[in-house]
């Protein structure tokens, strides 16, 4: 469940500071093509940040309802990617910038497959991609999963999807210039559940939990549901990168530097990986369909906390906190995640540590929080090579740590001292003791 906001809310006296300063901003202008739209008041403005632990911080109108409409495009990829997988989803819709406006025909000279799921040819595919024997049926499937991103149940407000379906006609002829060149996994009516799924309602808070969940690798924070893999988190955080804000994506990637999506209703959301989601609402927008206050809440946000994904991320903490050198046995001790760029680390350790010749090597992992794939396997190969070199290997970590058993193949001890003397007892029968004999 979500946690409460602390005492000392620095997070929400920012939002509340950016919420009363740039309200103030009277540029853009509120989307009229679709009539139900042109009634939204052009004061409204809501800011939410959710963090990976579930803290919910909000400011503003945060929690005032308006339709998601092309917010809903980032989720619906994500499902299609879950239930076919890449392969399968790119021979319909593929991934490279448009450089062009959201409903612009860009669609490749020979194929006819849209240039990604972000504009609206690319959701228009991406909806007939989802599974269901009829509309209704996909449509749930689809409602069913901005639901469970967002944390709770969503519905659909009929009178925009009424006015949405009356002025669609450029959506529908996209819909059938793709039918026609046989690029639309389904027929040209899909054009009505993609109405319906832009025009289920939703609050910037719920935008916020939305984000955060394809930022905590597919699991959604305030509940603790896994929605998507982390596999196919990455790869829509990918597509929202180089695509979410259509021809000014590049320029959004220099100046902000954070995956995104903007929507015509005022929606804007934005993904801090590892870190936490953010959203605004704000109806009137520039000429590319982003609110113009999004646009600047979310610019300072990145520059004040430092959240361009291209910055160099801050030093952590050490990842050996011990390494020692004796005469037959080495030992090094890590602590924290374990992951690639940890690995690297620790084998830089390893080789000033290991005896010169068929000594004991002790891997202290006793502090380490988590074994990701991608440390386990530099490690492990490390391990290997060092027992093809004549050395016995002893590791020493928590069976509770996620990942820990990914380096079953090497005798583990839940202790430092049981490893130690094992290597003891091995040193003084002059064994060759299997070191892959079982658990310590």
């Amino acid at each position: 469940m979500a946690k409460d906001s602390p005492v000392l809310d620095v997070v929400t006296e920012s939002l509340a500071e950016l919420h009363d300063r740039l309200g103030a901003l009277r540029d853009g202008a509120v989307a009229t093509y679709i009539p139900q739209l042109a009634l939204a008041d052009p004061d409204t403005f809501g800011l939410s940040l959710v963090s990976m632990y579930g803290h919910r911080y909000r400011a503003g109108d945060a929690e005032l309802p308006f339709t998601i409409q092309s917010v809903s495009k980032p989720f619906v990829y994500a499902l299609v990617l879950s239930l076919l997988g890449l392969d399968e989803v790119t021979r319909w819709v593929g991934t490279e910038p448009s450089g062009e406006g959201f409903s612009a025909i860009s669609l490749e000279p020979d194929t006819g497959r849209p240039d990604n799921a972000m504009i609206n040819a690319g959701a228009i595919a991406t909806t007939a991609l989802v599974p269901g024997p009829t509309d209704a049926e996909r449509f749930e499937r689809i409602l069913d999963c901005l639901s469970r991103f967002a944390g709770r149940r969503l519905d659909v407000d009929e009178t925009v999807h009424a006015s949405e379906a009356e002025t669609g006609d450029r959506n529908r002829a996209l819909a059938y210039l793709m039918s026609s060149l046989g690029a639309l996994p389904g027929p040209p009516s899909v054009v009505d559940t993609y109405f319906r799924q832009c025009a289920v309602r939703v609050t910037t808070g719920d935008l916020a939990v939305m984000a955060a969940t394809l930022g905590n690798g597919g699991v959604n924070p305030v509940t603790g549901e896994t929605v998507v893999s982390e596999t196919v988190a990455c790869q829509v955080l990918a597509v929202m990168a180089s695509c979410g804000m259509y021809d000014a994506s590049g320029a959004w990637l220099l100046r902000v530097g954070l995956p995104a999506k903007s929507g015509v209703s005022g929606g804007l959301i934005a993904v801090s990986p590892a870190r936490f989601g953010v959203a605004v609402h704000s109806p009137p927008l520039d000429a590319t369909g982003t609110p113009v206050r999004g646009i600047e809440a979310l610019r300072e946000l990145s520059e004040r906390f430092g959240l361009h994904m291209m910055r160099h991320p801050t030093l952590s903490a050490p990842t050996i906190t011990e390494a020692d050198h004796g005469t037959r046995t080495g030992l090094v001790a890590a602590q924290g995640a374990l992951d690639f760029t940890a690995a690297e680390r620790l084998l830089h350790g390893l080789s000033d540590v290991v005896p010169e010749s068929g000594g004991w090597v002790v891997l202290d992992l006793l502090d380490v929080t988590s074994v990701e794939p991608s440390g386990a396997s530099v490690v492990a190969s490390a391990l290997a090579r060092l027992e093809g070199e004549g050395h016995r290997v002893a590791v020493v970590v928590d069976p509770r740590a996620p990942g820990g058993s990914r380096l079953t193949p090497w005798r583990r001890f839940p202790s430092r001292e049981e490893a130690v003397a094992w290597c003891e007892r091995g040193r003084s029968a002059g064994s060759a003791n299997d070191p892959r004999t079982g658990a310590g």
